[in-house]
C-alpha cells in the first residue's frame, strides 16, 4: 500500500503547535507518537527529530538535531509520552546538545518547524554506540522501505 505509512501524535496535529510541555519551556519530554501503515517486511523503525530553521527561520544556517532513535521493533506502532523504558534492542543516539535522548524545541528566535521523521527499515541495525543523525542515515542507506513525517511548530512564549 504505497503512501499509507503515517506518523501522528495525539499531542499536536500536522503543522500544528507543539505543546510547551514537550519543549524547554515545559517538562522537555518526548511527545507520544503513533504510526500506522508500515510496509510489509518492516523489521525495525528509526526516528529522527530535527529543526531545519536553526537558528533563525528568516536566515536558517543549520539543521539542529533533537532526537535520534533506532532499532524500534518492527511490531511496535507507538511510543508513549516521555519515552524511558525502550525495548532492549532500541537505542538512542546523540542530539546536537551532545546528549543521548530527546531534547525538545527551544528556538532562540521566531517560530521553528520541527520534523518528526520515522523510517521503516528492512533490517535491525548494528548497535551504533552514541550515533549521530549523520551516522544513522548512513547506516539506514539501502534499508529504508518507506518513511513518514509529522511537522510541529514552536515559538518561545517567554
Amino acid at each position: 500500500m504505497a503512501g499509507g505509512f503515517i506518523l501522528e501524535s495525539p499531542a499536536f496535529s500536522h503543522n500544528g503547535e507543539i505543546p510547551a510541555k514537550y519543549t524547554c519551556e515545559g517538562a522537555d519530554i518526548s511527545p507520544p507518537l503513533h504510526w500506522k501503515g508500515a510496509p510489509e517486511g518492516t523489521k525495525s523503525f528509526a526516528i529522527i527529530v530535527d529543526d531545519p530553521d536553526a537558528p533563525d527561520p528568516q536566515a536558517p544556517k543549520t539543521t539542529w538535531v533533537h532526537w535520534v532513535l533506532y532499532n524500534i521493533p518492527g511490531d511496535m506502532t507507538a511510543l508513549p509520552e516521555d519515552v524511558r523504558g525502550l525495548p532492549r534492542e532500541a537505542h538512542q543516539g546523540v542530539n546536537d546538545w551532545k546528549k543521548l535522548g530527546y531534547r525538545g524545541p527551544c528556538p532562540p528566535i521566531g517560530r521553528h518547524h520541527y520534523h518528526y521523521k520515522i523510517y521503516a527499515l528492512d533490517t535491525m541495525l548494528p548497535e551504533l554506540n552514541g550515533t549521530s543523525k549523520k551516522e544513522l542515515e548512513k547506516a539506514m542507506h539501502g534499508h529504508i522501505l518507506e518513511h513518514a513525517e509529522l511537522v510541529g511548530t514552536y515559538k518561545k512564549h517567554h
